[in-house]
């Protein structure tokens, strides 16, 4: 199979979608690799590094997409790609579609099939393409809170971990899942005073045991966010529901009530978001403030630390991507039912049920999309 690799062009995105290692098995396995010119130069990876691992580098993307039969991204094709979409193709990233409707018509228009890594499955139901960027967007989540929290970025001109004699900052985590728990554990080794909603109570009593009551964790409700969003100095919003957009459990009401300069950090951003303020923002201009609260809302987190997130990335979707290349997508997805969770388009349909919902459209299941196929 020809598996094409583009250069990522969303605003200040430096992953890629894959490393020269990824190349090789590839290539061993007997498939044909392009890449477009300054791919990996993100990553600290050249195009003699991709023509040294088996690759033929390319100029353009257009070229990386005539040519090839599977495209493997990272983030969601922007319009322009999308336009360049064949029916004949497969597309293999990260979408959110249920965030991003224009995103969804242009995918659909096009008639090619989309193979989402964040609703591909585990045997356990956790998302395993999705894990890695939320324990890195979980992390970073902290560092981009503390930044804004000094005077000179808008923030209170609090210290997270305080110092002997003065509080720490209060930091509220919304969402006990991989992105959250990163996100506090990340808090808790700066000193920060941290607490964690969940609506699971065996996910709060697992918390519980990790930190030893160094973390308090609280069942999540309305009354106990608009309580407890009050005195926070740091909110990290970490809400999932797989493929669908996410609930807006953080309300504008709450950010009029919180103190000048707190600051909200909200993960879900990709997905819409948690928080009723927040907007998607880029690496570029990360932050804005509604009613003297500073939001951090950058839909491609990760992107800020490339070299990371790729290489924690492509060792979580190289086995799916060399069955893809192997099988071709309909073999692959039917042997696969966890990797056909994770198609959310093909042949002009959405076949998500969360992404048809919440962007009205008339749904058929992957099992139907591929007796079809």
């Amino acid at each position: 199979m020809k598996v094409g690799v583009p250069k990522e062009i969303k605003t200040l995105e430096f992953r890629v979608g894959m490393t020269p290692a990824g190349v090789v098995e590839l290539v061993h396995d007997g498939h044909e690799v392009v890449v477009e010119t300054k791919a990996g130069e993100g990553i600290g990876m050249s195009d003699a590094d991709y023509a040294a691992a088996g690759a033929t580098v390319v100029d353009t993307a257009e070229e990386v997409f005539a040519t090839a039969e599977m495209i493997v991204k990272v983030k969601e094709p922007q319009l322009n790609e999308c336009a360049m979409l064949r029916e004949d193709q497969f597309l293999f990233t990260y979408l959110h579609l249920a965030a991003d409707p224009a995103q969804t018509e242009a995918l659909v228009k096009s008639g090619t099939t989309a193979i989402a890594y964040e609703t591909v499955t585990a045997n356990d139901g956790s998302l395993p393409l999705l894990t890695p960027m939320s324990e890195v967007a979980g992390r970073l989540s902290i560092q981009a809170g503390a930044f804004a929290l000094q005077k000179a970025n808008g923030g209170r001109g609090i210290l997270l971990g305080g110092v002997p004699g003065v509080r720490p900052a209060k930091v509220l985590v919304v969402g006990g899942g991989v992105a959250g728990a990163n996100a506090a554990d990340m808090a808790v080794g700066l000193g920060a005073a941290v607490t964690i909603l969940d609506r699971s109570l065996p996910r709060l009593r697992q918390l519980d045991d990790i930190w030893g009551g160094r973390v308090r964790t609280v069942y999540s409700t309305k009354h106990i966010i608009d309580e407890l969003s009050i005195e926070s100095d740091l909110i990290i919003g970490a809400v999932l529901v797989a493929g669908a957009a996410a609930p807006k459990l953080v309300t504008a009401q709450n950010v009029k009530d919180m103190n000048a300069g707190a600051v909200m950090v909200d993960i879900s951003i990709d997905q819409g978001g948690c928080f009723e303020t927040s907007r998607p923002t880029t690496h570029a201009e990360p932050t804005y403030v509604v009613d003297d609260v500073v939001h951090y809302c950058v839909t491609n987190m990760p992107g800020a630390v490339p070299r990371t997130s790729t290489f924690a990335l492509t060792n979580a979707t190289m086995p799916f991507v060399k069955a893809l290349a192997r099988h071709g997508w309909k073999a692959a997805l039917t042997r696969d039912p966890h990797l056909a969770n994770g198609l959310n388009v093909h042949a002009g349909h959405v076949n998500h049920e969360a992404v048809a919902h919440d962007l009205g459209y008339q749904y058929l299941s992957a099992e139907d999309a591929l007796k079809a196929a």
